[in-house]
């Protein structure tokens, strides 16, 4: 590395001579890329993390596009008057139907719900069974049989109760009520006491489009506003709801979050580095004592401290986010947050450079001297450094998971972008500062000429050793305890006002069970194939079943002969159990509404199916569309269950060898746990690799090699001892951050270990003094750059500050600790080769 500097010597020597032509190039390069980062937005879709090509991906964008949107916009009128709420709605329906979207001229909305036909209502009072399917005509007839038996046993004269039991609510009568009031729906989308309407519309545009939801949200309102809700009733409210309404929070959210991370985070690194330059400076010229005047003198640099690290740094992040934006065009949930990473990150590498700057001009040195000196002396480690971390990062590109990928590719540009910013931008601002006295660093004295570098053993170097392994031995006793978080739940962040407005929506339409997977068939003879594959998967898993239910059009409504006289004697059946001499004096409301819903005594047509139950199944153009519908029985917040839901309904093989794939949101989160909780040991175990082999090239030796990688290795495992003690886990938002971590964590080793070949033996607490401060600050800033995520809202990106936290900091312990312990021991008994008998200067 050293011979590759020498030929590198011209650089340095050409930076002299033109800095402030080399600093105009950089600003061009760095407002350009700034421009471009300007219009990257963040991605919240899952299915984005997900390679374009994969089946899942394919078959949920086909759903969007064949079917659109799998939620609705909820638009909530409420007030004490129905009238007024009817009023409302019907001023407001026809107008939202015409708002269009000004980017593709097409309008928000393909379609809506609101009032249903009355003479349909009628219509289907007395045919709602025909519509019903096989499984909740299962439960009726469960429900009948049950009555009947209670009825028969009631009107046995023997028969009496042993026992006075509290009465138990009634689970399948009120599963029989949900189910009533799905077949036989109100004429208008009402809540009991009718005081809350609830209106539908189903966008036309994608859920993950941000600007489209922002338009689309922003116009529903203006034309809110327009109505002006109180000219209907004094104390109507008017909310917008929906899922996409949750997804728009959530991106505001992580922006929110992102942004306040960065500006709080910037602001706490660049004041940590200039008080830590204010104090050596202070403390090089006043030797401790106090002098007001020096005080004053050296506050009015901190500025100029802060400008000299702080714009080279700036720079590097347009240069990368300008980057980010020619590859990718967005950023995704995990590369949002590396803003605020890659300055903590980068401005190691200008503390490294800057520090030993200030020390060879508090030696005397020239401004030019200094600078080649510290180019010559301290880029070889900071470069290792920064390939070490790059390298790391860049490992992850190789992964199918895009949260890795993109993470590693746009931060390991970054790691480089800053390797230049701090190598090249940096020397060249010094140069102009010195030039016009903005800095004057030789008048620090930092070590007065024929002052001599003591030596000095580190101590209890022994015993901190052992202690040390002690540690390592109790975190791998620990390291089967760590656990990974499966639920998706408290990943997410939590809006309080969104769910308040949800329990409004329920009030109209009760939550009908989990989100569906769809299975878009390409022939409509495939529907029955693809439902008696499924029941057939029903039938078979009995240990761990999570297919709750299957429907299709067809399913609710035969098509062929011989289902609909299947239909009809089942209808027959039910229609006998409620006409049932035991239950003739039943006269409950439920009952009632049964006897008439199993009226049909004939197969109905297409056209007789009222257009509020075909609506369900048409496709964006108004066609019927051809796909069933599958319900989880699982919590699809557990990634377990999940990812069990996918593998049993996510790939559909036919009789014939044709493959279906399911849509949905869920699968894709599912297919994503999947393939992270596969690519990340491979990952974590391929960039360990990448970091020995890069060490072995540098040190040319496999001691050193070993000795600069300890503080990693030890420092991992103290994490991982340290995650088990604090409470946390591994998710697949934090997950990134350990790849991130091994690169990070071996910089500390690194530089101990160059400058303590460099100095020579004797020279540990020199090199703990001078480097060791300097590759504390370094991590310092880098903790404080993976700490601004602590603050977010979003629990997933606080995931990611608390493990860099944890680990950078456990990395930069046995830094500081371990490895200077480790090093005199070996030191005092002889053991190092390779290191010359140099004289502390």
């Amino acid at each position: 590395m050293e011979r590759i500097f020498e030929r590198l010597r011209p650089v340095i020597e050409g930076i002299l001579r033109a800095p402030g032509l080399v600093l105009g190039v950089g600003l061009v390069f760095a407002l350009t890329g700034a421009y471009l980062a300007s219009h990257l937005r963040i991605e919240t879709d899952f299915s984005k993390l997900l390679p374009p090509d994969n089946p899942y991906v394919q078959a949920l964008e086909k759903l969007r596009e064949t079917v659109g949107g799998e939620s609705s916009v909820d638009v909530i009128i409420e007030s004490p008057s129905f009238e007024a709420n009817k009023a409302f709605a019907e001023a407001f329906i026809p107008r939202a139907m015409k708002l269009v979207d000004p980017r593709s001229g097409e309008p928000y909305f393909t379609r809506y719900e609101y009032r249903k036909d009355p003479r349909e209502i009628a219509f289907l009072k007395h045919n709602a069974l025909y519509f019903a399917t096989n499984e909740e005509l299962d439960k009726i007839e469960h429900f009948l049989e049950k009555k009947i038996e209670e009825a028969r046993l009631k009107a046995n004269p023997f028969y009496f109760e042993l026992e006075e039991e509290e009465e138990e609510p009634d689970k399948e009568a009120e599963e029989l009520r949900q189910l009533s009031r799905r077949l036989l729906p109100r004429e208008y989308p009402i809540s009991d006491d009718s005081t809350i309407m609830v209106l539908r519309f189903y966008p036309s545009g994608s859920q993950t489009d941000v600007r489209f939801l922002e338009d689309m949200y922003r116009d529903l309102a203006h034309l809110v506003e327009e109505l002006d809700p109180k000219s209907y009733h004094p104390a109507m409210r008017v909310y917008l709801a929906g899922a996409p309404k949750r997804q728009l929070l959530e991106i505001r959210s992580i922006t929110e979050d992102v942004r306040n991370s960065f500006l709080a985070g910037v602001s706490a690194v660049l004041l940590l580095v200039v008080s830590y330059f204010f104090y050596k400076a202070y403390q090089a010229r006043t030797g401790g004592r106090f002098n007001l005047r020096v005080f004053f003198s050296e506050l009015a640099r901190m500025p100029v401290t802060a400008l000299v690290i702080g714009v080279p740094l700036l720079m590097s992040l347009g240069w990368t986010f300008g980057f980010a934006y020619l590859a990718f065009h967005r950023l995704n949930l995990m590369t949002a947050t590396l803003g605020l990473v890659l300055f903590g990150l980068g401005i190691d590498y200008g503390i490294h450079f800057y520090a030993r700057y200030a020390e060879e001009r508090g030696d005397g040195r020239s401004v030019a001297d200094a600078l080649i000196t510290t180019f010559m002396s301290a880029g070889p480690a900071i470069v290792v450094s920064a390939l070490t971390t790059a390298a790391a990062l860049y490992v992850l590109t190789m992964a199918e998971f895009r949260g890795f990928s993109e993470f590693g590719a746009i931060a390991g540009t970054g790691i480089l972008f800053a390797l230049v910013a701090m190598l090249i931008m940096l020397p060249a601002l010094l140069v102009l500062c010195e030039r016009y006295g903005l800095l004057n660093l030789e008048a620090l004295h930092l070590r007065p000429a024929g002052q001599q570098r003591k030596k000095g053993r580190f101590p209890f170097a022994r015993t901190i050793v052992i202690l040390s392994l002690g540690a390592v031995v109790v975190s791998l006793l620990f390291l089967p305890r760590v656990q990974f978080e499966y639920d998706f739940g408290k990943l997410e962040p939590e809006f309080p006002e969104y769910d308040s407005l949800k329990a409004k929506i329920y009030a109209v339409y009760p939550p009908s069970g989990r989100n569906p997977a769809y299975i878009l068939v390409d022939r409509p003879e495939d529907v029955p194939l693809v439902m008696e594959v499924l029941r057939q998967k029903m039938e078979q898993d009995t240990l761990s079943p999570t297919i709750k239910s299957v429907e299709s059009l067809e399913a609710r409504f035969p098509l062929s002969p011989e289902a609909q006289q299947r239909k009809l004697r089942r209808i027959a059946r039910i229609r006998a159990l409620a006409e049932d001499p035991f239950l003739r004096s039943e006269d409950s409301e439920e009952l009632e509404r049964l006897r008439k819903a199993a009226q049909t005594t004939r197969p109905l047509s297409l056209d007789e199916v009222p257009r509020f139950i075909k609506r369900r199944f048409l496709t964006k153009q108004g066609t019927i569309g051809h796909y069933v519908m599958v319900y989880p029985s699982v919590r699809l917040a557990d990634g377990r269950l999940s990812m069990q839901f996918a593998e049993d309904v996510g790939k559909i093989v036919l009789p014939d060898g044709r493959v279906y794939y399911a849509a949905s949101s869920s699968i894709v989160a599912a297919e994503m746990l999947r393939l992270l909780l596969k690519e990340a040991p491979w990952m974590i175990g391929l960039t360990f690799l990448v970091i020995v082999v890069l060490m072995l090239l540098v040190f040319r030796s496999v001691q050193w090699a070993a000795l600069a990688l300890l503080p990693l290795v030890v420092g991992i495992l103290w994490m991982l001892g340290l995650m088990e003690l604090l409470g946390l886990k591994l998710n697949f938002y934090n997950l990134v951050v350990l790849p991130a971590v091994l690169g990070i964590g071996n910089d500390s080793g690194v530089h101990m270990v160059h400058r303590y070949r460099e100095e020579g033996p004797g020279s540990l607490l020199w090199v703990l003094r001078s480097t060791g401060e300097h590759i504390t600050m370094g991590a310092l800033t880098t903790m404080i750059g993976f700490a601004g995520l602590m603050i977010s809202y979003h629990p997933g990106l606080r995931s990611i500050g608390e493990l860099a936290v944890v680990g950078v900091g456990a990395t930069l312990l046995a830094a500081l600790l371990f490895l200077p312990a480790l090093l005199q021991w070996l030191e005092d008994a002889g053991k190092l080769k390779g290191i010359k008998e140099t004289l502390m200067r």
